[in-house]
């Protein structure tokens, strides 16, 4: 896979990304949270997840071991083994032949099940549960059943093709209101790659904080601080001197002290940037007007120009580029107004959010 540059990922390279993010899924812990409160189907809550294992080793072949973007776990259910085939998917750009892909590797793991001996003659092959985990700002397209991908048949032809879906979990396309259990590490986790605020990453680390604070927990806040370190507070914040620490109190502390400032510093660059465009048709205005007239006009609209592009900013990172008609109402907003959205950002949970109550 050669996954391509996508604006809101880390400016760090992709595949430091893909690493600390297969890092954080080999933990039992954030599998057993991802199946409990994204997947949302009966049979899940008849997992016995004390038996969640990764699947590694002797009896699977290079072609599903070296492949870097996926896992194998399994658990039992039921008394038999049922396993998942986790597929992390960090591409900008939809695949849209996944289902094909998905049933080869489902095939590659029921042959080597079979060589390895796990599955013997005269048993039947185990479930395999496909799960495909997105993180791309294009929402996804691509068919989730293979039949989709293939020709209608004549006659009675269709009973013999293959029949196989796969499970999506779009990070992007997340209902907010789903990701309100803090205690769900999968809900952080798509809180710190899809937030667009300091605030945000402050809320969604005191909540890892808490849920992992036990010392079994060890190794997975250790992972957590990496690549919270190295991906997510490098894309929130890139250019900026951000200090290696070794704890999430140590980074929970560290937003505590400068969230405010970088939340300043984003107004500022937006008002210095308007003001430079207020300034800019101040002064053709006032070729006409009158020097004084256009320059003491091109502040004004300097400022205004400066609270609008900030918000413009902030609502980009946080949701995606304002439409067309968001960008005529922050352009008509009054001073009032924009100061109040700028608050309201901070908090929102969607684009109408920001808006509300003017």
């Amino acid at each position: 896979m050669k996954p391509q540059p996508d604006q809101q990922q880390s400016v760090m390279p992709q595949a430091n990304h893909d690493t600390g993010y297969k890092l954080l899924f080999s933990h039992p812990r954030v599998v057993e949270d991802l199946l409990r409160g994204f997947v949302g189907e009966e049979w899940v809550e008849g997992l016995d997840y004390t038996t969640l294992e990764k699947v590694s080793g002797s009896y699977i072949s290079d072609d599903l071991r070296d492949r870097e973007d996926d896992l194998i776990w399994r658990v039992r259910h039921q008394g038999a083994w049922l396993y998942i085939y986790l597929l992390l998917e960090f591409q900008s750009t939809v695949d849209p032949w996944m289902a094909l892909r998905i049933m080869v590797y489902t095939g590659l793991l029921y042959q080597d099940l079979i060589k390895s001996g796990e599955t013997k003659t005269g048993e039947k092959l185990p479930s395999v549960f496909p799960l495909v985990l997105y993180n791309g700002r294009q929402r996804w397209t691509a068919a989730r059943e293979i039949g989709e991908l293939i020709e209608d048949p004549p006659g009675g032809l269709k009973r013999y093709h293959p029949s196989q879906r796969y499970f999506l979990v779009e990070e992007n396309a997340v209902d907010p209101a789903e990701l309100n259990d803090t205690d769900n590490t999968v809900s952080n986790i798509i809180r710190l790659e899809t937030s667009a605020l300091p605030e945000d990453v402050r809320r969604a680390v005191s909540s890892l904080q808490q849920r992992l604070r036990q010392p079994e927990y060890a190794n997975l806040r250790r992972a957590f601080v990496v690549w919270i370190n190295r991906i997510v507070l490098r894309r929130l914040m890139p250019g900026q001197d951000i200090p290696e620490v070794n704890e999430l109190q140590e980074i929970d502390t560290m937003l505590a002290e400068r969230v405010e400032e970088w939340t300043e510093q984003w107004k500022r660059e937006g008002l210095q940037q308007g003001l430079q465009q207020g300034l800019q048709q101040g002064l053709q205005q006032g070729l006409q007007q009158g020097l004084q007239q256009g320059l003491q006009q091109g502040i004004q609209q300097g400022e205004h120009l400066g609270e609008a592009n900030a918000l413009a900013r902030l609502i980009t990172k946080r949701f995606a580029p304002p439409s067309a008609e968001a960008q005529a109402r922050l352009k008509a907003a009054t001073p009032e107004q924009l100061e109040q959205w700028l608050e309201n950002i901070l908090d929102a949970a969607t684009l109408e959010d920001v808006f509300k109550n003017h």
